[in-house]
């Protein structure tokens, strides 16, 4: 079963291949989401101080009944956090309002701040402060593993001149219509683990013929097989839900897509817009200048 599947990253650290998102899902609802997920056999659980339910989330980790260890629990620096001082404030901040002690995974959510989202300031020196707090909190036992978000590789490059630990994920847009290959390539030579956040493209793969045709072809529904795609990339999968039957559903995922219909699902036309969510830096498809 996909639930009990895992990837190793760089530092032998041992994450699942699938897990729960908890964007847009509220903080009073958080707590309750996890407890579900994790009866159903999920491990991994990602947030971010930005979604504003980090407490929700450790609160549903303390109390879902799992020993914490067994529990791989990510969140992520906010974007707007480019010192040293504020990240490495912001990380002992999310673990007291997370009532936890250690994360499992740590990120950069964004190279830049939401307001500048791939434009012309890269904020290449800041980030390199912002990567110097997480190793430090990394080697004080604080967190597990670090590693960014929205990276490309000229960001990645930036870092890895003089970075003492190289990032060991880079949590990324990834789904069928939408695979940057050469960066995932890029990721995969230097041993950074990538993982797919959206792998349904905020729903709007649902929608899409194509998608589904393939879909029936497999028996299986459309989110099941974009869940799927993502993860035959060698990427880890992050669906968000706090719906019980979709999460069971998104765990439902042992088949295989043949490397044929792979190739035709990485070479579909784009998704040209995400509906209400084209609002969102990482939707809107704004060029690199």
């Amino acid at each position: 079963m996909i639930l009990q599947e895992s990837y190793r990253l760089a530092n032998g650290v041992s994450i699942p291949k699938l897990g729960l998102g908890t964007w847009f899902i509220d903080d009073d609802k958080a707590a309750q989401a996890v407890r579900t997920a994790v009866a159903q056999g999920y491990r991994l659980i990602d947030t971010a101080q930005a979604y504003g339910n980090e407490r929700g989330v450790g609160e549903g980790v303390r109390t879902c009944g799992v020993p914490r260890e067994e529990i791989f629990v990510t969140s992520k620096v906010a974007a707007e956090a480019k010192t040293y001082e504020s990240t490495a404030r912001s990380i002992n901040e999310t673990l007291t309002k997370m009532g936890l002690e250690y994360l499992d995974l740590m990120i950069i959510h964004s190279p830049q701040p939401w307001a500048e989202f791939r434009e012309d300031k890269r904020y290449f020196e800041e980030n390199k402060a912002v990567w110097r707090a997480l190793e430090d909190a990394y080697a004080a036992g604080k967190l597990r593993a670090i590693g960014v978000s929205n990276f490309l590789q000229d960001d990645l490059d930036n870092l890895l001149k003089d970075c003492r630990i190289v990032p060991m994920v880079n949590q990324i847009l990834l789904h069928i219509t939408n695979t940057d290959r050469a960066l995932l390539q890029y990721c995969q030579d230097k041993n950074i683990l990538v993982e797919a956040y959206s792998p349904i493209a905020h729903g709007e793969a649902l929608k899409n013929p194509a998608i589904a045709g393939m879909a029936r072809k497999y028996g299986v529904t459309p989110a099941q097989l974009c869940i799927r795609y993502v993860v035959q990339l060698g990427t880890v999968a992050l669906p968000k839900t706090a719906n019980p039957a979709h999460m069971k559903a998104n765990a439902e995922v042992d088949f295989a897509i043949s490397q044929e219909d792979m190739q035709m699902l990485q070479s579909m036309e784009k998704i040209q817009s995400y509906g209400d969510f084209d609002v969102f830096p990482v939707f809107s498809d704004k060029p690199l200048q």
